[in-house]
C-alpha cells in the first residue's frame, strides 16, 4: 500500500509540473495572441461580441489541442515547452494567413460580424487539430 502512495506522489509531482507549465504557456499564448491581433479580444468580449468570442475561443482551442498532444507525448517538460512554442507560432501564423483572403478580418470582428469570427475560429481549430496530429509522430 505504501508503494502505491509513493508512486502516486511521484506521479502527482510530475502532473503538477506539466500542468503548471501548460497553464503558464496558455497564459503566454493569450497575452501574445491578443497583442498580435489588430482587434482587442477582451474589450470586444466584454462588450458581448459574439464574433470576437468565437474567434478567440477557436484560437485558444487551436492552441490547447496541440499543447495537450505534446503533454501526452513529451518525456520532459522542456520538450513540451518547445512544442508548445511551435503551437503558439502556428496559431499566430494562422491569424495572418486567414487575413490574406479576408484583409479586413479584424475590422469585421470589431463590427461583430459573426461570419468573420467563425471563419477565424474554425481555421484556428483546424490548424490546431492538424498541429496536434503532427506532434504525435
Amino acid at each position: 500500500m505504501s508503494d502505491q502512495f509513493s508512486t502516486f506522489f511521484a506521479s502527482l509531482s510530475d502532473f503538477l509540473v506539466f500542468f503548471v507549465t501548460a497553464a503558464v504557456l496558455t497564459i503566454l499564448f493569450v497575452v501574445i495572441y491578443s497583442r498580435v491581433t489588430k482587434h482587442n479580444e477582451f474589450a470586444l468580449i466584454k462588450k458581448n461580441s459574439l464574433a470576437a468570442a468565437v474567434a478567440f475561443s477557436g484560437s485558444l482551442i487551436g492552441f490547447a489541442l496541440p499543447l495537450a498532444s505534446t503533454m501526452i507525448n513529451s518525456i520532459t517538460v522542456l520538450e513540451m515547452v518547445l512544442w508548445g512554442a511551435v503551437a503558439l507560432v502556428v496559431q499566430v501564423l494562422v491569424y495572418f494567413l486567414i487575413r490574406l483572403p479576408m484583409p479586413r478580418l479584424s475590422e469585421r470582428i470589431e463590427a461583430d460580424e459573426v461570419a468573420a469570427g467563425l471563419w477565424l475560429g474554425a481555421c484556428s481549430m483546424v490548424a490546431g487539430i492538424l498541429n496536434a496530429a503532427s506532434m504525435t509522430t
